[in-house]
């Protein structure tokens, strides 16, 4: 099957030729010599989405009963030139369309234009498989909860620089430096994005796989997650809150981190916590603030690998921090995630985002036909901080309501979610979610909504 990058593939299996079983095959491994060291793959995705707000974004914008479409495309070539050296180039394009749609801009409509293009250089020493990658890519090597490529709203987020990587048995080490690519140019033009240096994109990250261990009756094995992520921004990713707007500038957020996961028998766990750290420069100003914010993040199932549908049963519980954004001096106390997270981490509409924000969120995965996957979501949101506003990410910053908030309960959003697996190359998925505000949300001018989002995927 196919996972999320399809330069992290490996397809060289294909070279015999008794291994290849679809048709497609033919396109994962060309040879271009007799030794078949020197080879040739195609990937491709095309995904078709459409989505429907009663009232989109907590009735933010004014396009009710809106309904979006959207299509994008990725294909890319992935040359190997012998075992220690690659070159992955990968191109995109996208389009938009719909009934009282909203907000689209260069996120969902671009002309052809280079997504990825970068070498890659491996070899041994020092006892392990060592990476060098240099060019245009998509980086998700940290969790979930904090960093994602952007699969919302249609066009995936890439960047230009390079990443390093060292891996023994039990220890891999990840260094890496990148700045956006500038992908805010207006209008569908091809071959238009550049380097936005304003926006970077850092760190190093050592992932350590302590020794297996017996827990709950079966296996058990964990990974150490150890971070440094740093962003450097300007603009409205870095603006922050004020009593009735936001105060524009540009930030530095250093983010140290923890993450605990893995699997102890039946039960699949992840604990995470970090601080962010900083500093916020006001625009058109010497003044500064310093930052002091921090997020956890948890994750706790139990497997019912005994029960034919193989249920799964759990709880999500998420923190980040809020307060300090609403005065003009002291720390600045609101977290920010400008790259993430996950879309369907935290909230499957993308109203919330992870600033001021507090989430439990039961949950339960089932699977009825082998090729079927049910999961059903009732998470429950309160502000972390009722001195903070409320974040969206799609908005991309806080609600400015009509009227004041009051309260730190937000709301609750039961959701349920459906992926089938059509052959080898098509999959079809399936989310809806009522988004029910809370009363204080309701007074100050906010409006619960339905969401519904059906995607439907072709790769090779």
């Amino acid at each position: 099957m196919y996972g999320t990058e399809p330069w992290a593939e490996d397809w060289s299996a294909l070279r015999d030729p008794c291994n290849r079983k679809d048709p497609l095959d033919a396109l994962k491994y060309i040879a271009l010599n007799d030794s078949g060291s020197v080879w040739l793959g195609f990937s491709g995705e095309t995904r078709l989405r459409n989505w429907f707000d009663s009232r989109p974004d907590l009735g933010a914008y004014r396009n009710n009963d809106s309904g979006r479409f959207t299509v994008r495309n990725l294909y890319g070539a992935d040359l190997h030139l012998g075992s220690h050296v690659r070159l992955f180039g990968q191109i995109v394009n996208g389009d938009a369309a719909g009934w009282d749609g909203f907000g689209y801009g260069p996120t969902y409509r671009k002309g052809i234009d280079l997504q990825q293009a970068f070498v890659e250089f491996t070899g041994r020493a020092w006892g392990a498989q060592n990476g060098f990658i240099f060019g245009r890519q998509e980086f998700l090597d940290a969790p979930a909860y904090m960093l994602s490529n952007r699969q919302t709203p249609n066009l995936p987020i890439s960047w230009d620089g390079f990443r390093a990587y060292s891996i023994w048995p039990r220890i891999r080490v990840d260094a890496f430096d990148f700045v956006q690519t500038n992908d805010t140019h207006a209008g569908p033009q091809d071959f238009k994005d550049t380097e936005n240096y304003a926006n970077r994109l850092y760190g190093v990250d050592v992932t350590l796989a302590p020794p297996d261990f017996k827990a709950f009756g079966g296996k058990g094995w964990s990974f150490l997650d150890l971070f440094y992520i740093g962003y450097k921004l300007s603009g409205h990713p870095a603006a922050i809150s004020t009593i009735t707007a936001t105060a524009a500038g540009s930030t530095t957020r250093n983010n140290f981190g923890v993450r605990w996961h893995g699997m102890a028998g039946p039960v699949e766990f992840s604990f995470g916590g970090l601080y962010q750290g900083g500093l916020f420069r006001y625009a058109n100003s010497a003044q500064t603030r310093n930052v002091n914010a921090f997020a956890i993040n948890t994750s706790l199932a139990y497997h019912f690998r005994r029960i034919s549908w193989k249920p799964s049963l759990g709880v999500q519980t998420d923190v980040y921090s809020g307060g300090g954004a609403n005065s003009r001096t002291g720390s600045v106390g609101t977290y920010i995630e400008p790259f993430g997270p996950n879309t369907n981490y935290i909230d499957t509409t993308t109203y919330l985002t992870g600033s001021n924000l507090v989430g439990v969120a039961p949950f339960l995965d089932f699977s009825p036909l082998p090729k079927l996957t049910l999961a059903l979501k009732y998470p429950f949101y309160w502000r972390e901080s009722t001195n903070d506003a409320v974040y969206s990410y799609f908005l991309s910053g806080r609600y400015a309501f009509s009227d004041p908030l009051r309260g730190g309960f937000i709301g609750m959003a039961p959701q349920a979610s459906m992926t089938l697996q059509i052959g080898r190359h098509l999959t079809w998925t399936q989310y809806v979610a009522r988004f029910m505000t809370s009363r204080a949300i309701d007074h100050a001018g906010g409006s619960s909504s339905t969401y519904y989002q059906s995607n439907l995927i072709f790769r090779f």
